[in-house]
């Protein structure tokens, strides 16, 4: 049985070694496509795709695979261990010299996240944690913050979401502000930066798996906005919804959004 712990360092090295090759080939000159739908992708984020592969499957063979800039395979739904990856979170910021942009990998087992790194490398900060273990920024320990009201709450996401009259129960004032990638907003939570971070729409698990970890093991509670715990590596990788936040404020924010219904 692998230990936790040679599969975080395992996961931390290779997003260490990822972001400097994103920042090395953004330097050398990206070529950038559009995906269906419209999303951009760089020739960065394929490149990373490719290096985490090889890196990430070439020393634990026998765990499945899921990445936003691979082809996604139903061969992983067999597998009890699978890395989840997003080669680089936050392109446009990548590609804008925006320094909100991380490399997120997560390790699943059994449908739960069990070791996770953000690595965001133009600010220098590394978030790790494993199941039960605790969560790090750059090797010290964080902690969700301790917020346990509403009012003045700084929040990470769009302001649009809670503004209008379909709120039964209406919002306080709260304060927001936008960070590219989910999977950093999700980091700053854990670190006490910001006290939530919400998304009412279905989010990729590349996008959230790490995160989730790195949150709960800082102490936030992360689910969708019913309240519900997710579920990883299933048929379809998407959680509802997002709602990240310090614990005090969580139950209090999916008061108000229960009456959201789920998107389809």
């Amino acid at each position: 049985m692998i230990d936790l712990a040679d599969d975080l360092e395992l996961i931390r090295q290779a997003a260490i070694d990822a972001g400097a090759l994103a920042l090395a080939e953004r330097e050398a000159g990206l070529k950038i496509e559009a995906k269906p739908g419209g999303s951009p992708v760089t020739s960065g984020d394929l490149k990373v795709d490719a290096l985490l592969r090889d890196q990430l499957l070439g020393a634990r063979p026998d765990y499945g695979w899921l990445s936003e800039e691979t082809a996604d395979s139903p061969d992983r739904l067999s597998r009890r261990r699978i890395f989840v990856v997003d080669p680089i979170d936050g392109t446009v910021a990548y590609m804008k010299r925006t320094p909100w942009w991380c490399v997120p990998i997560a390790v699943i087992e059994d449908g739960a996240v069990v070791a996770a790194v953000i690595h965001a490398p133009e600010v220098g900060e590394t978030y790790v944690a494993t199941r039960g273990g605790g969560a790090t920024r750059n090797g010290r320990p964080i902690t969700a913050s301790d917020a346990d009201t509403l009012e003045d709450a700084s929040f990470l996401g769009d302001a649009r979401l809670i503004e209008g009259p379909h709120w039964a129960e209406p919002w306080p004032s709260v304060r927001f502000e936008k960070r590219n990638a989910l999977a950093y907003r999700m980091a700053l939570v854990a670190a006490g930066a910001f006290d939530a971070a919400i998304a009412l729409t279905p989010k990729w698990d590349w996008d959230v798996a790490a995160g989730s970890l790195i949150a709960e093991e800082a102490g936030a509670v992360v689910s969708d906005h019913h309240g519900r715990p997710w579920r990883f590596n299933q048929p379809d990788p998407r959680q509802a919804s997002l709602v990240c936040a310090a614990p005090a404020l969580h139950p209090q924010i999916v008061r108000r959004c229960r009456a959201v219904p789920m998107a389809d």
